[in-house]
């Protein structure tokens, strides 16, 4: 089903004010939408300010099985803290996963492979019964996420929503401070972007935050946000 022009212009209207776009989103789309969160080094914020709208809001968490001990401990105590009560962990399909990677290697030598077993395919299971997603992708996070605008055309006439794209890490860390929420081990630890544990590695102080991911590879991205929107009509 796809999401009614009103609705739409109202997210629009709405610009780059988060709290306004989480709002209006979980408002008038409730049943409809979920948050997609990694639960990651900046994950706090999106998430506090979507349970204060709507604290039984699907969550979608990628769990690939490869994710730092430390991830899946903050999964389970921000969503205590926030008083999330719908988290819904979504597994790469057992079957699948004996299939093409039964030695759990895939990421060494296959990146893409491994993030499309792990994290792609079951996100797109997961997301069959929403028509719109919320992300937490920020323009500062990477040279191709700097153009992102805050309501965002999906595959199969959904929509993704950015509401955080205009914040910056000071920003960030400001309101993770004034809010007094957990933060994630790792980030202490010199990782200021998390992923999965065997393509993640901690960077220097002042370097882009990104380059611990898939370090040493051209890669810089999942797979979840790479796929063009179906044209209308096909």
């Amino acid at each position: 089903m796809r999401i009614d022009a009103d609705i739409v212009a109202e997210l629009k209207q709405a610009g780059e004010n988060a709290s306004d776009v989480l709002r209006v989103a979980l408002t008038r789309l409730r049943g409809r939408i979920a948050v997609v969160s990694s639960f990651g080094a900046e994950s706090a914020v999106m998430l506090a300010l979507a349970a204060e709208i709507d604290p039984a809001v699907p969550v979608l968490f990628l769990e690939t099985g490869q994710h730092f001990p430390e991830t899946l401990a903050y999964r389970q105590e921000l969503a205590r803290v926030l008083g999330l009560s719908d988290v819904r962990d979504l597994h790469p399909n057992p079957t699948q996963l004996e299939k093409r990677d039964p030695t759990a290697e895939l990421w060494a030598f296959d990146p893409d492979a491994c993030c499309a077993l792990r994290k792609v395919e079951p996100l797109d299971e997961a997301m069959i019964p929403f028509d719109a997603w919320i992300t937490g992708r920020k323009r500062t996070q990477a040279a191709t996420r700097q153009g992102l605008p805050v309501v965002e055309d999906a595959p199969g006439g959904k929509i993704k929503l950015n509401p955080l794209i205009a914040w910056t890490p000071r920003e960030l860390d400001a309101e993770i401070t004034r809010r007094n929420l957990p933060r994630h081990p790792l980030t202490l630890r010199g990782y200021p972007s998390i992923g999965c544990a065997p393509c993640t590695r901690p960077v220097a102080e002042g370097a882009d935050p990104r380059e611990g991911r898939w370090a040493g590879k051209a890669k810089t991205e999942c797979g979840i946000h790479m796929r063009k929107p179906a044209r209308q009509g096909t």
